[in-house]
């Protein structure tokens, strides 16, 4: 089975560079500046020690050409110095990088998951989990590989000037081969840099597909095992993996593959220097050993700048799926102030429609009153999510027609009626480290007694007093793990001790028996007497406790029955 994942059109690289720069603080270019000094000053005294080293090798060469000094000790002294300050200010540039890296790093994080959390639904609604996981992961750190590598360019930029500089200030008809290596080098960089970019975006799909069989596993791993499908799932898993692997060989052949070319050209390209000096004359042999020992000591940096290139290249593919996410929209309505309203307002929704599905669900005279328990039921897939998504306020409605004690409101006034709600669903499960830690996490003011009704309103208060741990109780941990009933019941108590103007229930008890269900919901209907509780449920049974009941039926017209109007109520 092979899952297709879409990557965004190429973007260029100056656009890619452009985008990281603007991502840079004022103390971050700073830092900047000072690893571009150190750099130049790391390519100026390996230079230095590189020419410092050959009148140590020849004593005969002490008292002509360059750096000439009286003496062997003042020479291996000045030596030792300038190898010094280079293993220094390279230590301190890469530590200098390092923070820059990690620096970026955190800063790419933070933009695109603040990014999402502003983004609105309906621009997420054809977006797989497993890429938004990888986006907000791994496809960072591919990104970030691509901002060392531009660090390893500039390094390597910058000892070629320095090096190439001293090598024509020694002796220019020595390096006259240098143009030509270079123009050579490029060319083949260019030759490779195609299939590289091809390969990139490859491995970002299959790390993507990856993702997507890594997606809540334990209940994935029960859904294979009940149907006796584990070979085709190991097959499949085994399949994007084999990719994963083919293309990361791939890279590492591309990279080792062009290292190759280099060396035999810089091979080439030394021996060619000695011919060249052999045939010249008046080219002396302290001059030929100085050029030599620079041009060796350049080798590394041209060898780094192939495979820094490569690793550019592998992060474009990985920056446009992070620009991808950063460029959905986050326009969100603003806040209505019209006139204020209170939590205890009543709203009365006389028509909206709302799609998915195509053909759309349309509700019909609805009265949405603080304290009373509204049940929405209906068969799977026929729009109850996208109904309580619009209820909920983070959805927006094809039609919207409702108002209040104070007169008609349209739907920017409806959502800041119920910006302050409380959302669970079926899926969702607590992240936090501890029992306590979830509590307060809804309600950050709340004390020891308000979290210990809370518990005790969803009926959790027993269990956690015979655990050791008692509230502090992990719930991460395999001996202390809560069920899934009672992480739902954990889930309800944040909803009561948050004290909504709305909340949406949407199968968050699914997990309980029939009983507990009703009991909790009891609960947590007494509990917000000021709240106007939506609550999405199969079960019948919940309609004995709801004050309204909004069935979605086959012709996708919502009818509204309301339990207790016989008793006068509604």
């Amino acid at each position: 089975m092979t899952i297709h994942r879409t990557v965004p059109d190429t973007v260029p690289a100056r656009v890619m560079v452009r985008t990281l720069a603007g991502l840079f603080t004022r103390q971050e270019w700073i830092k900047t500046l000072c690893y571009v000094a150190l750099s130049l000053g790391v390519a100026l005294s390996g230079s230095v020690a590189a020419l410092l080293l050959v009148p140590l090798m020849q004593p005969s060469l002490l008292g002509r050409g360059w750096f000439s000094m009286h003496s062997t000790d003042a020479q291996a002294i000045a030596f030792s110095i300038a190898t010094v300050a280079f293993a220094l200010m390279r230590w301190q540039s890469a530590r200098l990088g390092a923070w820059l890296v990690g620096s970026l790093a955190r800063s790419l994080r933070q933009h695109v998951h603040a990014h999402l959390m502003a983004t609105p639904l309906a621009s997420l609604a054809n977006s797989p989990s497993s890429e938004i996981a990888n986006v907000l992961t791994y496809n960072v750190e591919i990104v970030v590989q691509g901002y060392g590598a531009l660090q390893q360019l500039l390094v390597a930029a910058l000892t070629s000037v320095v090096t190439l500089a001293f090598a024509v200030w020694i002796s220019p008809w020595l390096v006259l081969a240098v143009p030509l290596l270079v123009v050579a080098g490029l060319l083949i960089s260019r030759s490779f840099g195609r299939e590289q970019s091809a390969v990139s975006r490859r491995y970002i799909r299959d790390l993507t597909d990856l993702f997507w069989h890594s997606e809540d596993f334990p209940r994935r791993l029960r859904h294979v095992r009940s149907f006796e499908r584990e070979t085709a799932e190991e097959k499949s898993h085994h399949a994007a993996s084999s990719r994963l692997a083919q293309g990361y060989g791939r890279q590492l052949e591309l990279i080792a593959s062009g290292r190759l070319v280099l060396e035999l050209m810089a091979a080439l390209g030394v021996g060619a220097v000695f011919m060249l000096a052999h045939r010249w004359q008046g080219i002396d042999q302290g001059s030929l050993v100085a050029v030599c020992l620079l041009l060796v000591r350049l080798l590394p940096s041209v060898l780094l700048t192939r495979q820094s290139f490569q690793q550019w290249r592998s992060a474009v593919p990985a920056f446009e799926l992070w620009r991808k996410y950063m460029q959905l929209d986050t326009t969100q309505p603003a806040a209505s102030s019209r006139h204020a309203r209170g939590a205890a307002d009543v709203i009365y929704i006389e028509r909206v429609r709302v799609t998915p599905p195509a053909a759309g669900v349309t509700l019909l005279d609805i009265e949405l009153k603080p304290g009373e328990l509204t049940l929405i039921s209906g068969r799977s897939g026929i729009g109850k999510t996208s109904l309580v998504d619009v209820l909920a306020g983070m959805a927006e409605p094809e039609v919207f027609l409702a108002r209040d004690s104070f007169g008609p409101i349209g739907f920017d006034d409806y959502r800041a009626h119920v910006r302050r709600g409380a959302y669970v669903g079926q899926q969702v499960r607590p992240w936090q480290r501890t029992v306590r830690e979830c509590l307060l996490w809804a309600a950050p003011g709340a004390t020891e007694r308000d979290l210990g009704n809370a518990l005790r309103d969803v009926g959790l208060e027993k269990r956690l007093e015979a655990s050791i741990d008692g509230w502090d109780t992990a719930l991460d941990d395999a001996s202390s793990r809560l069920s899934g009933g009672e992480l739902q019941r954990l889930m309800l108590a944040q909803v009561i001790l948050r004290q909504p103007h709305l909340a949406v229930l949407d199968e968050a008890t699914s997990a309980l028996d029939a009983p507990s269900e009703l009991s909790v919901l009891k609960a947590v209907k007494q509990r917000l007497s000021g709240t106007v509780i939506l609550v999405v449920s199969h079960r019948a049974g919940v309609a004995d406790i709801a004050d309204q009941h909004i069935s979605v039926e086959g012709s996708l017209v919502q009818r509204s029955t309301h339990h207790f109007a016989a008793a006068g109520r509604l």
